[in-house]
């Protein structure tokens, strides 16, 4: 399956909640947009993104996770320089509306989202991650299994949005290096 033909029939994050949102549902998506964060310094890392990133996100706008984690990506396709050209072009699709491209994106046999597909500027498929990042699923061990069970390294006092955000923007950060450091890409740009 050529999923940036997909990301070519996505919606850009504002008519995917009016299309596929409830009002409850808008609220939340708003709640959680509004609670989002950067940071000087990944605001200032997220300003040195060059290469073009097209991140098709399979989502569905009744799911939590989505919620909680979707309004992220649209404040790094943002943090950009005034005047600068963005370079993170997201587009979202229903995962209930596009069956053949969720059955594509399983994740250990079952059918979750968010799942993010990061593509080149030419459409090339770069990086898939989702469906919960790693503080998510220490959070999740440590309120579901209990003290016998040790999560790692957690930074104390962080907010688990901002850890989420932290994340997301690990990934984000991964593929813009893979990009810029792509030898038929730098050949493409000359650099």
């Amino acid at each position: 399956m050529n999923l940036f033909e997909k990301f070519q029939q996505g919606l850009p994050y504002a008519d995917f909640i009016a299309r596929y949102a409830n009002d409850g549902q808008k609220q939340r998506w708003r709640d959680v947009h509004a609670q989002v964060r950067l940071t000087p310094e990944q605001r200032t890392l997220l300003g040195a993104f060059t290469r073009p990133m097209n991140v098709l996100v399979l989502a569905g706008a009744w799911c939590g996770d989505c919620i909680n984690q979707c309004p992220i990506f649209e404040h790094f396709a943002a943090a950009r320089p005034q005047n600068a050209a963005p370079v993170i072009h997201t587009r979202y699709l229903d995962r209930d509306e596009h069956a053949d491209v969720q059955k594509e994106l399983q994740i250990n046999a079952g059918d979750r989202v968010p799942v993010v597909v990061f593509h080149s500027e030419d459409g090339k498929e770069v990086a898939r991650y989702g469906e919960r990042t790693l503080s998510k699923y220490r959070h999740m061990m440590r309120d579901q299994a209990g003290p016998s069970c040790p999560t790692g390294l957690s930074a104390p006092g962080d907010s688990l949005l901002t850890q989420v955000t932290q994340d997301w923007l690990n990934e984000f950060e991964r593929v813009q290096w893979l990009l810029r450091l792509s030898p038929r890409l730098r050949r493409l740009h000359g650099d």
